[in-house]
């Protein structure tokens, strides 16, 4: 057993387990920010831009067809990317502003 659990943080040292753990926490909680962020200030601007006050995820697009009728929810979309293309920039900048990127250590091959 001793071996098994010896070996286990041998794991997680070498692979860098616990730098990913934190990574997976620091950018789920940038993402909640980010999407509070765009929520209250970026959507608005968008809905007086738009003329929409529910804003930019209630946009809709409506189209019928042969008496058959589909919605596309464009807003949500467009706000997916706003959002997704936030976060990735707020995560380059905090990893670069704070030089996290120099602390991985370079693996011997």
């Amino acid at each position: 057993m001793a071996k098994h659990l010896k070996g286990f943080l041998d794991f997680v040292r070498e692979q860098g387990v616990v730098g990913l753990a934190i990574g997976l926490a620091v950018g789920t909680q940038a993402a909640i920010l980010v999407k509070d962020i765009i929520k209250a200030i970026v959507d608005p601007i968008i809905g007086l831009i738009i003329g929409n006050p529910k804003g930019l995820q209630a946009s809709e697009w409506n189209v019928s067809v042969g008496g058959r009728e589909a919605t596309f929810a464009i807003g949500q979309l467009l706000y997916s990317i706003i959002v997704f293309a936030a976060v990735c920039l707020v995560i380059y900048f905090v990893v670069h502003g704070l030089k996290l990127d120099k602390l991985d250590k370079k693996k011997d091959k």
